[in-house]
Formats: C-alpha cells, sequence, structure tokens
C-alpha cells in the first residue's frame, strides 16, 4: 500500500466500512487545539487521537516528551476506536503531516501495514471543498493484536554505543537552527547528537503542503544520506514525531527501511552525561 492517498481518492472511499479515519491534529504549543478543532468539525467518521495521551506514553522526566505508547495500551485504544488487525487507517493533521505520520509510524511499529497519511491533510481537505462534520459517530469496536516490529526502534544506548561504533547514520528532523543549538525554546539543552545530519522535516513538502513528487523526494534524500544506505539511517527529532515525516517521506521515495529513536533530542539532552554538538 503506498503511503499517501489524495483528497481525491479519500472522498471515493468514504463510505467503505473496512476504512477508519484518524484526527490526528495537534499544536505543541497548544495541546488542547486538536481536540477542540476536531469537535468543530472534522472528516466524515473520523476519529480523534490526541498526541499526549493516544499516541505516546507516560513521560518520567528522562524518557522524552513523546514516549513511546505500551503497544498493549494502543493496540486496546486502536480496538476501542473500531481499528482491527484487517482495518484501512488513514490519518491526517494541518500541519503538514507530522503527527499524522507519527500514527503511520506507530501502526508499522505494531505489524499493521494497512495505513496511509491524507497527502495535504485538514487543508487540503478543504481547499477541495470535501464534507465535514461535527458529528461523532459511534464506530464498533474490533479486536487489534499487535505483531511488534521493535527492530524499527533503536534506545538511546544504542546511539550511545553508534558514537564509538559507528553502524547507522543519525538524522535529525528538527531545524537547522534547532540542530546548531540556536533559540531552542522546547528542550533545556541545545544543539545536536555528535555526527547526526540534519534534514528539516519541512523540507519535504512543497509550498502547497503537500509531499513532493517521489522522484524529488528521492534525489534530495540521496544528497542527505550520501553514501548511507536507507535502511542504515536512524532518525530523530524533538520527541520522535517529525522523526516519523523523515521515515514518511523516504517511503514515498521508494527509500524505505530506517529507524526512529524515540526519544530523540528531549531524552538525549534530559541526560547531563551525554555529549552535545553545536
Amino acid at each position: 500500500m503506498k503511503p499517501l492517498i489524495s483528497t481525491s481518492e479519500l472522498a471515493e472511499s468514504l463510505s467503505s466500512p473496512n476504512i477508519v479515519i484518524v484526527d490526528c491534529r495537534h499544536d505543541l504549543a497548544n495541546p488542547e487545539v486538536g481536540r477542540a478543532a476536531y469537535a468543530a468539525g472534522h472528516l466524515p467518521g473520523a476519529v480523534f487521537a490526541h498526541l499526549d495521551f493516544d499516541l505516546s506514553g507516560p513521560k518520567n522526566g528522562h524518557n522524552g516528551r513523546h514516549p513511546l505508547p505500551d503497544p498493549d495500551v494502543l493496540a486496546a485504544w486502536l480496538g476501542k476506536h473500531g481499528i482491527g488487525n484487517n482495518t484501512h487507517v488513514i490519518a491526517y493533521d494541518a500541519s503538514g503531516g507530522p503527527f499524522a505520520a507519527r500514527l503511520w509510524w506507530l501502526l508499522r511499529w505494531l505489524g499493521h501495514d494497512a495505513v496511509q497519511v491524507l497527502d495535504g491533510g485538514w487543508s487540503a481537505w478543504m481547499a477541495a471543498e470535501l464534507p465535514i462534520t461535527a458529528e461523532i459517530a459511534p464506530r464498533a469496536p474490533q479486536a487489534f493484536s499487535p505483531r511488534l516490529r521493535d527492530a524499527a526502534r533503536v534506545s538511546m544506548a544504542d546511539v550511545l554505543v553508534n558514537l564509538a561504533q559507528p553502524a547507522f547514520q543519525v538524522v535529525d528532523a528538527r531545524s537547522p537552527e534547532r540542530y546548531r543549538g540556536i533559540g531552542e525554546t522546547m528542550d533545556p539543552v541545545g544543539g545536536h547528537i555528535p555526527g547526526a545530519k540534519n534534514r528539516f522535516f519541512q523540507h519535504n513538502l512543497g509550498p502547497d503542503g503537500r509531499f513532493k513528487p517521489a522522484e524529488a523526494l528521492h534525489a534530495e534524500w540521496l544528497e542527505v544520506l550520501g553514501e548511507t544506505p536507507a535502511d542504515q539511517a536512524v532518525h530523530q527529532c524533538g520527541s520522535g514525531v517529525t522523526g516519523c515525516h523523515n521515515l514518511l517521506a523516504l517511503a514515498v521515495a521508494g527509500l524505505d527501511g530506517g529507524r526512529l529513536y524515540p526519544g530523540s533530542w528531549s531524552e538525549w539532552s534530559s541526560h547531563a552525561e551525554n555529549p552535545v554538538a553545536k
């Protein structure tokens, strides 16, 4: 299944009983914006997923701002919202795709490949003047059994070992300024993991907020990765969200296989003994 779906393709499939649309709208600066936006209007039949509570696990101060949820807890949430092992899931947000990409990656981590992100998200849907509703339609619960692909992620310990014994290339999805340690606002320490390359996730998008064509992404990512094969790259960001956007862009480009460091900079920088580059 291709990683993206267009507004026209989704519009033609809205009545399919096997599709569950998930509204992932979120604002890191104001975490309740997404829920309020969903209540005001959303794609027909969509359920809402909150980044902090549904797509993340508990924080302990040293495991990052958006730790991965427990697989069984996430599986129970999915089943409660009508998502089973054979359900076709489509995620969208209003920010160019990072929060939808988080759900896309989480589902693949749980072994579920029937998932796509709506290209252009909410803005593209509204621009096409397609239907929205404030109605919250109940969905029949389904059984979701995770088939965990834990090799899709690496730990902080793995990244530390990689500093001395390089086995993969870390790619940082944050802005160039945050990567350089300039104007850090989200985390108490600025800078980046030593040896990491920078690919700002926004560079995956065109001026219209949709993903660039596969050919363009392929060429740009080959420049970023250099001699590193795509499956030997580990992606991180501030808290394991926009790193998923880079992994989604790579899948669009036909360069799938990279891994995620979920704790990302928010975990790394919370441990004072970890080295920092600027």
